[in-house]
């Protein structure tokens, strides 16, 4: 009789095992569609929970998961940051040309970021300059440094960064740092040590751990803000490290861009840095920005902020406004190439519309996958007349939109899928014929040094090596 009650026993607990794998793979499926997303990309997940069910439970867990209208800051705290950080001199539209005023409304309802004018900006395309100046600015230091970066690395220029930030920290200034803890993965607990030891309140944002590794590895915080005294702000593309000024490893060149901020927009990225402050279970930050017009200087400027939690996918609906009202020409900086669909119709129908479109792409790239992915696009750009540019000298890091003559855009987001949808992204958006003439003066030197590439010699390339393309295309959501 023992063997027919271990045989309904054992049967019992089979056939339980196997309801509740089935369950957990049906619940998943129902998630998925549950989410309303684009067709093609609830459709493959489903395919993927079918085909292969448990690995793609884990895939979707860690690349598929859904946190948009996730409250990052409750309201509340949202409206005093707000009156906090809005001086007379943020305004709707004020000082800006009349074209330009339907990005304003859109990036103000996206964003809720006024514009604010009387700014000056210092572009910098090295990282050897834009150090210099940080490192300067951070020496004046007499109140409060807050400074974010994706990368931190435990390298010469990240030394020299941190000694910095511990001196002014036992000078009595209050220093706050958010570093992003994949991004940073390599810097050393003994660095950590040495900031807090000196009195710097530095925290990673979205720690990477057991058991929430899955539930957070996908959303990175991939910001470069700094913000000193409320005075002077930085913003851009470069994050902490060496490559920046010597090209690392790979490259004997690294170009990227990053700007300095003085004046009243200063109040636009200590109010973005404070909500990630906040977000990471910390005090509302108290410090008010009152920053003065610099005088003789008329900039415009917007701060666009973007990431998973956004109810809109924030930066990828301004690019494919800004690309739909240019007239006469768009010119995209991007190190990787990843574009939605309609961020891809919209290049094309503005090249179709005899729009001078222009894609400055480098050659090389510091990751291969993406370089796969990125030049899988490249032959429906070519077709609807876009002139594509390969940049030979070195690392080409640097995202900037340029629209016409008065607006452009530069900031952290490349244009790919993971900074439109998964990474917490900060971008200016700049109102300014004087300061778009000379960011269309970087891309000019830019274009100096680069290959354009022709359609018949795009097409003659090795089959293998156009294949590889394709497959690594499938995956450009999740790269």
């Amino acid at each position: 009789m023992h063997w027919i009650f271990d045989y309904i026993t054992n049967s019992w607990v089979e056939w339980s095992l196997v309801i509740l794998y089935w369950t957990t793979i049906i619940a998943t499926i129902a998630v998925v569609v549950s989410e309303n997303r684009n067709p093609v990309k609830s459709l493959a997940w489903v395919t993927v929970l079918l085909v292969v069910p448990m690995i793609g439970i884990v895939l979707y867990v860690v690349f598929g998961r859904n946190i948009q209208n996730k409250r990052i800051i409750s309201r509340r705290n949202r409206r005093k940051l707000r009156r906090m950080g809005t001086p007379a001199s943020a305004s709707g539209s004020a000082q800006v040309a009349e074209s330009t005023v339907s990005n304003i409304k859109l990036a103000n309802s996206l964003g809720a970021s006024p514009v604010y004018t009387g700014n000056a900006l210092n572009i910098y395309d090295t990282g050897c300059d834009k150090f210099e100046a940080l490192l300067e600015d951070i020496a004046r230091a007499k109140q409060y440094i807050h400074i974010q970066y994706y990368i931190v690395a435990d390298d010469h220029i990240g030394s020299r960064v941190m000694e910095a930030l511990c001196e002014r920290a036992r000078a009595g200034v209050r220093v706050r740092m958010i570093y992003d803890h994949v991004g940073s993965f390599k810097l050393s607990r003994r660095s950590l040590r040495h900031l807090r030891e000196a009195g710097v309140e530095v925290y990673p944002f979205f720690t990477v751990t057991f058991p929430t590794f899955g539930t957070r590895i996908n959303w990175r915080n991939h910001r470069k803000i700094a913000i000193i005294d409320g005075e002077v702000g930085y913003i851009g593309g470069m994050n902490v490290a060496d490559r920046y000024i010597d090209g690392g490893r790979l490259f004997s060149l690294w170009r990227d861009l990053h700007l300095r901020v003085k004046g009243p927009a200063v109040a636009a990225l200590e109010c973005s840095f404070a909500i990630d402050w906040n977000f990471m279970g910390h005090s509302l930050l108290d410090e008010k920005v009152e920053s003065a017009p610099v005088e003789g200087s008329d900039i415009g400027i917007q701060l666009l902020t973007g990431g998973p939690t956004t109810q809109w996918m924030n930066i990828t609906m301004m690019f494919q406004h800004l690309i739909s009202t240019a007239r006469k020409c768009v010119y995209v900086l991007t190190p990787y190439f990843i574009p939605t669909e309609g961020l891809l119709q919209a290049l094309q129908i503005a090249a179709l519309s005899r729009v001078d479109v222009r894609l400055l792409l480098p050659r090389r790239s510091d990751s291969d996958m993406l370089r796969w992915a990125s030049s899988s696009y490249v032959r429906e750009c070519l077709q609807a007349g876009i002139k594509v540019y390969f940049y030979e000298p070195g690392m080409l890091h640097s995202k900037a939109v340029i629209i016409d003559d008065d607006i452009c855009s530069v900031g952290s987001a490349n244009f790919d899928c993971r900074s439109f949808e998964h990474n917490f992204e900060a971008n200016l958006l700049i109102y300014s014929r004087d300061f778009n003439a000379r960011l269309k003066e970087r891309f000019y030197a830019y274009l100096r040094d680069s290959t354009r590439i022709q359609p018949r010699e795009w097409a003659s390339r090795p089959l293998p090596e156009k294949a590889l393309e394709s497959f690594m295309r499938l995956f450009s959501p999740i790269l």
